[in-house]
């Protein structure tokens, strides 16, 4: 099935905090960009909880205006068409608006005419609150929408993945720090994800993904394990990324046609 199949359709992909969208699956949607796929990336909060690798970065603005903008910078690199950020409350989206954020996805599912929404999954990647805060709400906005309903898709990091980026970075004399992303325990992701549905080959975007994901300066830090390992190896890592797609099967099969131009 070729990439003509694909172009003009349309993808919404619904994240926590910026940075989400990269480290989950920059990949995907650097390759749904070069199909043809207009994708749209809806954001619920400016992450404003964050740490801060360098206070230089922030200076006298405010942090969740600096991970906006370096938001935007990412979905340049990945071809991300529009940028919605909301304004919901870092650390607390599992609790906070429940009603208006659950609107709020719907309302950009109907406008932007989406084929297929991509979000997390129950796993939120490695139970992060706010990560299932929105795969709750934007379930509930997908089913809202009855038999107009889009495709919808839940990512999930391969389990061990995250370990052994952390432990090839340790070896080239990589330290964790004490706080922000690097600080997770690399186990928790993947751990106990239901099992994906597809798998959608990236190994030739994963450049892309990790420029995107280095983007994110505030969170990353200069010295971060993508940094210390070396091209080809990042590739096997993260040369994949998986799916499970939500039941009933509704909507435009997006991400099956995507995987299926490998075959």
């Amino acid at each position: 099935m070729g990439g003509d199949e694909l172009a003009g359709r349309t993808v919404l992909a619904v994240f926590a905090h910026p940075d989400d969208e990269s480290l989950a699956c920059g990949g995907t949607l650097a390759r749904l960009s070069d199909s043809g796929v207009r994708v749209i990336l809806l954001c619920a909060s400016r992450g404003r909880k964050g740490t801060i690798s360098d206070p230089g970065l922030v200076g006298e603005s405010d942090l969740g205006r600096v991970r906006e903008e370096e938001l935007r910078n990412a979905a340049r690199v990945l071809g991300v068409e529009r940028v919605h950020i909301l304004d919901h409350p870092d650390g607390d989206l599992y609790w906070a608006n429940i009603p208006q954020f659950q609107a709020e996805i719907a309302a950009a599912i109907v406008e932007c005419r989406a084929d297929t929404v991509i979000t997390f999954g129950e796993d939120g990647l490695y139970w992060h609150p706010d990560h299932i805060g929105v795969y709750e709400r934007t379930l509930d906005a997908v089913l809202t929408l009855g038999d107009e309903a889009p495709s919808l898709y839940y990512v999930t990091m391969p389990k061990g993945v995250m370990r052994q980026i952390v432990d090839a970075a340790a070896a080239q004399g990589w330290a964790a720090p004490a706080a922000g992303p690097w600080a997770i325990v690399p186990d928790a992701f993947g751990l106990l994800a239901r099992p994906p549905s597809l798998v959608v080959n990236v190994s030739r975007w994963v450049p892309r993904k990790l420029a995107a994901v280095l983007c994110h300066r505030t969170q990353m830090g200069i010295d971060n394990p993508f940094a210390r390992i070396n091209p080809e190896y990042a590739a096997r890592l993260l040369g994949v990324e998986q799916f499970r797609r939500e039941e009933p099967q509704l909507g435009y099969p997006l991400l099956e046609r995507l995987a299926a131009q490998d075959a």
